[in-house]
């Protein structure tokens, strides 16, 4: 069975996408769901395995991945040889999904600054790097699409601040540069998940996993997110039919940002709430499957 997208057949023929991060997680499935759609893709990461591994599962569904690359991606002259490298041997793309991206948890009377550092590095450092050499060595000439992974920091994000400093960065970045880069054809956005049901929900402590079971009580949707719910986001984003929409944030939280209620109102169990889920090689956690 194919990946069950909503989109039309064929939305991306002819493109030719990038996205770092395509090796797991949310970059995974967004990779699967725009090679069903006809995107060519080039996939970056730390771990060729698992680059290796989307890409034969999007060949094995009659899709194409015309190359996977392993860079440090928090490097400048690394982000800076990949772009090149990927232009020299594949051509121009056009667009970018940055997906990669990682943290841990720590109260910040706990954090060293190597952790500080090495967080901001992943998740804003490395989306600045590869969003810049992108666009200055191939989007500028062409126009094209970035959109950013990112993660909700609003209210702050006590027990991961330095995760949280980042993420607010890069909703910060992604206004600067769609206002910078509009006059190139070069729109940009950022995706803002909230709790969604992939393997990474198992890499938190193990103490923590019955807190991350019942963070559906305070959705008001009542439940976890798809990736194939983020992914239709970014799909829509770097489709043509989002042309005017450029420099925004794109919450697919299930309107956990608001609460779910107060003094005058009390939820009542969501009824009529069934989950998108079109990614046909989805990989629930196990905090969330039991096992």
């Amino acid at each position: 069975m194919p990946y069950q997208t909503g989109f039309r057949e064929g939305l991306f023929n002819g493109q030719t996408l990038f996205i770092p991060g395509g090796g797991g997680g949310l970059g995974r499935c967004i990779a699967h769901e725009l090679a069903a759609l006809g995107a060519k893709l080039v996939l970056a990461g730390r771990t060729m395995e698992k680059l290796e591994r989307t890409r034969d599962e999007i060949s094995e569904d009659g899709g194409e991945v015309i190359g996977c690359f392993t860079a440090e991606l928090r490097d400048e002259t690394a982000v800076c040889s990949l772009v090149s490298e990927i232009l020299d041997k594949h051509g121009p793309f056009d667009g970018l999904i940055n997906a990669a991206g990682g943290q841990f948890p720590s109260q910040l009377k706990d954090l060293s600054l190597n952790g500080w550092n090495a967080v901001l590095n992943n998740n804003l450092t490395s989306y600045f790097l590869l969003a810049r050499e992108a666009f200055n060595q191939c989007l500028a000439d062409r126009g094209g699409s970035i959109v950013n992974i990112g993660a909700d920091y609003a209210g702050g994000m006590a027990g991961m601040g330095h995760n949280g400093a980042a993420r607010a960065g890069l909703s910060n970045l992604t206004f600067t540069a769609a206002t910078e880069w509009a006059g190139a054809g070069v729109r940009v956005n950022c995706v803002i998940p909230g709790f969604i049901a992939t393997t990474g929900l198992d890499r938190y402590p193990e103490e923590e996993w019955e807190s991350l079971k019942k963070i559906d009580q305070r959705v008001p949707l009542r439940r976890h997110g798809t990736a194939a719910e983020v992914s239709a986001m970014v799909v829509f984003l770097m489709s043509e039919m989002a042309a005017y929409i450029t420099g925004a944030e794109f919450r697919v939280d299930g309107g956990i940002h608001n609460g779910n209620g107060g003094f005058l109102f009390k939820p009542t169990a969501a009824v009529h709430n069934t989950a998108y889920n079109g990614f046909h090689r989805d990989e629930p956690p196990k905090l969330l499957s039991g096992s």
